[in-house]
């Protein structure tokens, strides 16, 4: 006998199967009606179905009787007593656990850095106390990777630049008969910041972002996990060879960028009959031993930073593929900033020096 349903004053008789079909022809009226009691006593089946609209009906306030104690018992498993947990609605935080909140992350991140640099450095000291422990056939490696693989597209922006660097200065430059010292512009601004910084720019998007990505990887494939319990320091067998490999070859990179940087100026200024000889003449007589010296320095502390953000942004990576993406993501950002940051103080420094 199929389910039937009929509405008496406030009470609802339920009657027949209480299955799957039954229920389903009978549900929108059971729903829909202003019952306060339920009258289950012609019930001859109950199944799942069944249990689960006398649930709904309990749950909105409808009294259930005449229902088998075998039915009864499945009912009460579900606990109809109790409401259905309700989502708690979001509590609008207030500005100052806002600035609580931001403050303990920064708090973390600048703890987490301060303590990377303290293995970095405790690294570095063991492998000054034992140095046939360090890994040169490694650090050659990376060093041929980051370095020499980089000098096609470090050489071709650097001619670019020193292009672009002659052009512009030549079109104020010739109101006045001043040609000459276009050479004198395009050789200080090369060796003292646009070679330096743009060899770094192109190694944080280059080198820092394969390094957060190789490193990442490693992390969620549990290899740093594998090198740990093996007795291997990360820092020393990871870290330091990245660290050493990028530190020496960004000033060499830079070197090679001034170099040809000033050449592709020298090409624009034989477009206004100006000699080459002429022009590096012109170049080495401005460009002081101090400019070059404080450029280089500045390439070292760049690659040094470039490094160091890569392999920290890696070996915090989480777990999943996303991970692994954002980490390379956050290298490249966070190298920006550092570069921007650190050229700023760099200039501010250089010139209370007199440099």
């Amino acid at each position: 006998m199929t389910a039937t349903l009929t509405l008496r004053d406030d009470t609802l008789l339920l009657s027949g199967r209480l299955d799957a079909t039954g229920c389903a022809a009978i549900w929108p009226a059971a729903r829909s009606s202003a019952a306060t009691t339920v009258d289950a006593s012609a019930v001859d089946y109950c199944d799942g179905a069944g249990i689960a609209l006398l649930f709904e009906l309990s749950q909105r306030g409808i009294r259930i009787d005449g229902l088998s104690d075998g039915y009864a018992a499945m009912l009460q498993a579900l606990r109809p007593d109790q409401p259905l947990a309700q989502r708690a609605t979001a509590r609008r935080a207030g500005w100052i656990e806002v600035l609580g909140r931001v403050s303990a992350r920064t708090l973390a991140s600048v703890q987490d850095r301060i303590a990377f640099l303290g293995g970095i450095t405790v690294a570095a000291r063991s492998l000054l106390l034992s140095p046939q422990r360090f890994r040169y056939a490694a650090t050659l490696d990376v060093a041929g990777r980051a370095g020499a693989d980089a000098l096609p597209i470090v050489g071709l922006i650097s001619f670019l630049l020193g292009v672009i660097l002659a052009f512009q200065s030549a079109i104020p430059m010739k109101q006045f008969g001043a040609e000459l010292f276009v050479a004198n512009l395009v050789g200080l601004g090369l060796v003292r910041e646009l070679s330096p910084l743009m060899t770094a720019v192109l190694l944080a998007g280059r080198t820092g972002a394969a390094f957060a990505a190789e490193l990442g990887t490693m992390k969620t494939n549990q290899e740093i996990d594998a090198l740990t319990t093996m007795g291997l320091d990360p820092m020393r067998f990871l870290v330091l060879p990245r660290l050493v490999a990028v530190t020496l070859m960004t000033p060499l990179l830079t070197v090679l960028a001034e170099v040809i940087g000033l050449f592709g100026g020298g090409l624009v200024l034989l477009t206004l009959d100006i000699p080459l000889k002429t022009a590096f003449s012109q170049a080495a007589q401005t460009v002081a031993l101090t400019d070059y010296v404080g450029g280089l320095f500045k390439a070292a502390v760049f690659g040094f930073g470039i490094a160091a953000i890569g392999c920290w942004r890696g070996l915090r990576t989480g777990s999943g593929a996303q991970a692994v993406g954002d980490a390379a993501t956050s290298a490249v950002v966070t190298s920006l900033v550092f570069l921007v940051v650190s050229d700023g103080l760099f200039a501010l420094a250089y010139y209370y020096l007199g440099w």
